[in-house]
């Protein structure tokens, strides 16, 4: 069991847990969760002694391992497999020792526990693993200096999983994972033979992969049963009783307290005051729930609509060097109001994609067509570092509203969801969530037709990419979306495409069976779909040419809603003007204009209604066909 005692930690003068307590039965899988900046990996560092604590105790297991993934991704001239070999010291101290020993019997012992240990199939797991996590055979042999950074973390998290320590410690593995490798991490922390104690904000990883969630929240810790939606279900029935409670106890206090206030000079009354004085003074206050709300996400709106198809690509190819596509043979179109999501290992081109699309590359051969007048905002992790690091989010803003006053400049910022006291801090000093923050609401300022976002989610907790869901689902325009993270995409996208074999074609299916096609049982579930004459694919080209169709009077529908909008605008102006008593007395003649003109603009919103709801109903009506 691990427990922690009254633990108190306190980094840069901040206090970030105040006399925490925690008790984790051994073999549990753990997730700990908490609003950015509440101290999770600080936690970490105090457990693995790498911080002293304030005060408090934190108890382990006598000779208990603890293994995180190292900080710095190896890059030398190893093959990878080595690397992770390498992870089990145990093992490795034994082979090298029994290369040199000459006792009989020490070498019986070196055997016997090697034996034990399972040392004669530890290269089969260490390539099971790597295997997992992206790499196949062949690259299991190159040298770990061959790989970029992100694949090299891989490496780093192979060999802490392969040295299978007693608690293992994982902070957001899943930030240098593809949708794939967050899929097999997911099974094999579930199947985990010993403690894990897991950072993470993605929702199904924390539903699938462990058992019990720990929530950091106001410098305590809480234990709950249950994977996170279950966590988030008892925590909101949680703070509503205790809502209810302090309600019901401040209703109790007021009425205990207007007995003593009104009796408590009179003698015949005094006895009864003062036992309601006592009982006030026994009854502990029930504090309101502090929970402060996350900012919102919000991204402005296409400046001008554009027809669809927005973006048409014939027998396109698109790579880096001349003769070498990375995609070929795509044949693909994306209509004004398409919701896409890129499925694929990395390394298959789904990047390579986005930027073909945003005009970052060129196509080599056939043909890539964009609206008139169309604009393609994009947003990329590695994006994060092209922020000037001195400058604050204000002056950011500034240079695309050189000529806007200040306070202009200043609602922008906070439109992208930071907050007064962030505006004026330095990029480098800025999280990594806000630094997201600013280059989404930078990416997408001059209203895009197009958002593509590629891998947004990596600095933001689980709040957070609520906020970016919503904004996503009332953002009109066009969505691409590179992410491993399932609940993003299963809330925001409509279409799949699967970016494989050196192409990117429409994938015939929603995430559970792009799971089942990643985990197992493809061949059955593509036969399956080879017997269905009437394919969701099929079904996904007829609707695509349904809406073509009928964008003319989706157009209609639109400018309906636009006018039915500006006069209900109008129409409330109107009615807070003549809900001034004032405004009778002082000018009659303009109270009786105003009374007409609310007159006219409600029988126009009627109107436009009527109309609004008989072509939808036609729209729907041709969307059914």
């Amino acid at each position: 069991m691990i427990t922690l005692t009254d633990l108190s930690l306190r980094v840069a003068g901040r206090l970030l847990l105040d006399h925490a307590s925690l008790a984790l039965p051994s073999g549990v899988k753990a997730g700990l969760v908490g609003r950015n900046g509440t101290g999770k990996t600080t936690l970490f560092r105090a457990i693995t002694g790498d911080l002293a604590t304030e005060s408090g105790t934190i108890g382990l297991p006598k000779n208990a391992r603890i293994g995180q993934v190292a900080q710095e991704a190896p890059g030398t001239e190893e093959p990878l497999i080595e690397i992770v070999l390498k992870a089990d010291k145990e093992r490795s101290s034994l082979l090298d020792e029994e290369k040199t020993a000459t006792d009989a019997n020490r070498i019986a012992e070196i055997h016997m526990r090697l034996a034990d240990i399972d040392a004669h199939s530890a290269e089969s797991r260490a390539a099971t693993i790597l295997a997992g996590l992206g790499f196949d055979e062949e690259a299991q042999r190159r040298p770990a200096s061959s790989f970029s950074g992100g694949w090299r973390m891989r490496v780093a998290l192979a060999a802490v999983l392969f040295s299978e320590p007693d608690l293992l410690l994982l902070d957001e593995p899943t930030n240098y994972l593809d949708l794939e490798g967050t899929l097999w991490l997911e099974t094999y922390v579930s199947k985990y033979p010993h403690t894990v104690l897991l950072i993470s904000h993605d929702r199904d990883l924390l539903n699938r992969a462990v058992n019990c969630i720990v929530h950091l929240d106001q410098q305590k810790l809480t234990f709950w049963r249950g994977g996170y939606d279950q966590f988030e279900r008892q925590r909101a029935e949680q703070i509503e009783l205790q809502e209810k409670a302090r309600v019901k106890q401040e209703a109790q206090r007021k009425h205990l307290q207007s007995f003593v206030d009104r009796f408590r000079a009179q003698a015949t009354k005094a006895r009864q005051a003062q036992s309601r004085i006592k009982a006030l003074e026994r009854m502990k206050p029930i504090a309101a729930w502090n929970d402060e709300s996350v900012r919102p996400f919000s991204f402005p709106e296409p400046v001008k609509t554009v027809a669809s198809p927005i973006v048409a690509i014939q027998q396109g190819t698109v790579g880096y060097l001349p003769g070498k596509p990375v995609l070929k043979n795509l044949t693909l179109r994306i209509d004004a109001d398409d919701r896409i999501a890129l499925l694929g290992s990395n390394g298959n081109g789904k990047s390579t994609f986005a930027k073909l699309i945003a005009g970052r590359l060129e196509v080599g051969s056939g043909t890539i067509t964009l609206a008139p007048q169309i604009k393609v905002a994009m947003f990329a992790q590695h994006q994060l570092d092209d922020l000037r690091p001195e400058e604050n989010a204000i002056e950011h803003v500034r240079r695309l509203m050189p000529d806007a006053a200040e306070a202009k400049v200043r609602a922008r910022v906070a439109q992208m969801g930071l907050v007064t006291e962030k505006m004026n801090t330095p990029a480098k000093d800025l999280s990594g969530g806000e630094k997201a923050r600013l280059l989404m609401g930078l990416a997408s300022f001059e209203g895009p037709n197009l958002f593509i976002l590629d891998e947004p989610t990596n600095h933001l907790d689980i709040d957070s990419r609520e906020a970016l869901i919503h904004a996503l689902n009332d953002y009109p325009g066009a969505v691409i979306l590179i992410s491993h993270d399932r609940h993003l995409i299963e809330a925001t996208a409509d279409r799949l495409w699967l970016v494989k074999d050196g192409t990117v074609a429409p994938f015939d299916g929603d995430m559970s069976d792009y799971r089942t096609e990643v985990t197992g049982g493809a061949a059955d579930r593509r036969q399956k779909r080879e017997a269905d004459k009437s394919s969701k694919a099929d079904k996904r080209r007829e609707a695509a040419a349904r809406r073509a169709a009928l964008e003319p009077l989706a157009k209609q529908i639109r400018a309906t809603e636009g006018l039915i909008e500006r006069t209900r605008k109008r129409l409330d102006a109107v009615e807070d003007e003549l809900a001034n008593p004032v405004l009778y007395e002082k000018d009659p003649i303009k109270a009786t204009r105003l009374a007409k003109e609310r007159s006219e603009l409600a029988a126009t919103v009627t109107r436009q209604e009527e109309i609004w709801l008989e072509l939808s109903g036609e729209y729907e009506d041709g969307m059914a066909e």
